[in-house]
């Protein structure tokens, strides 16, 4: 459990890193050499959040990578198939793969540890890291709270013993299904949340959030996990990071957005709420929230408009959206 592997050089897969390092694993993080991250660290240790010490290694060589047995993955969530496939290829088995990324496929309407199931060989085991937190706090030594899930109890069981700390304190995940919609569809929350912020609406946040969590319990149970996990760190839990605070991406892509500015950095919920809204359209799941923002997204329908319809909706007893 020494040797770490970091798949993901980006902000927070690079953090990772930093995390693994500073609790004494011996850790190496992978990046494609053709990776603006990557190239960045090559050359300055350090993105501008975090500084790689020297104690970790820094490679572009996926098979070097993948020579440790605990392999930490935290890329764009539509891109975990194509890096799976690829690890396939070279014959890699007997893995403990931890998805430090939230997401549901576009294509296929999976979770992520299902798309990874497809990929990994029978002696391997998934587990997913999920919660709240920013990298711009973390390192600033603020602590928080965070969950550890897999189908596999001594997995969960080993990973959460190995990386707790007084900075990450892990909770033992009971419900995969139900954890991993809840951590993506929090970002679809984290987009509107943005958009009112962009409108100068941020009164409404406790509308939003309310009605928020009441409509991915109805989508996590449908898909049949609990729908108490909603209320739990994968999703509720992590509204304080996602919905309000500064260094939430999606939360700024959607306020952006509205303004009509230009917002480059990964906000994984643009793709997240596709994917739900097409699994609602199949399973007739009402899912008013993440069809204002698939709309407002991908429709192009005017923003303001859509907003004012989703809290103008006809009056129905509190909490039965």
């Amino acid at each position: 459990m020494n040797k770490v592997t970091v798949i993901g050089c980006g902000r927070w897969g690079s953090f990772i890193a930093y995390y693994l390092d500073l609790i004494g694993k011996s850790v190496t993080l992978y990046g494609r050499s053709t990776s603006k991250d990557y190239i960045r660290f090559k050359e300055t240790r350090s993105n501008g959040k975090v500084v790689l010490k020297d104690t970790l290694e820094l490679t572009c060589d996926l098979d070097k990578a993948l020579s440790n047995d605990i392999i930490v993955i935290s890329i764009n969530s539509q891109g975990l198939r194509a890096l799976m496939k690829e690890i396939k290829d070279k014959g890699v088995t007997n893995k403990t793969y931890i998805l430090c990324m939230k997401g549901i496929e576009i294509d296929t309407g999976k979770r992520l540890s299902e798309v990874v199931d497809e990929f990994k060989d029978e002696f391997s085991n998934v587990a997913v890291w999920i919660g709240p937190g920013h990298v711009e706090e973390f390192v600033k030594g603020v602590p928080n709270c965070m969950v550890i899930d897999s189908l596999n109890n001594d997995t969960k069981e080993m990973l959460v013993k190995e990386f707790s700390s007084n900075l990450i304190r892990f909770y033992y995940g009971s419900d995969m299904i139900g954890n991993e919609i809840g951590a993506a569809s929090k970002n679809v929350i984290g987009i509107a949340a943005g958009m009112l912020d962009g409108f100068g609406l941020s009164s409404l946040k406790g509308a939003l959030m309310s009605r928020g969590t009441i409509e991915i319990s109805r989508f996590i149970k449908a898909m049949g996990g609990n729908e108490l996990s909603a209320y739990g760190l994968c999703h509720l839990g992590d509204y304080e990071a996602t919905v309000f605070s500064e260094h939430s991406h999606n939360r700024k892509f959607g306020e952006t957005f509205v303004k009509g500015e230009e917002y480059s950095s990964l906000a994984e919920g643009y793709y997240t709420v596709k994917a739900m809204v097409n699994i609602a359209r199949e399973k007739n799941i009402e899912l008013p929230i993440c069809e204002t923002v698939y709309n407002i997204l991908y429709n192009k329908k005017d923003p303001k408009e859509e907003l004012d319809k989703l809290f103008m909706r006809s009056i129905k007893k509190e909490f039965i959206f």
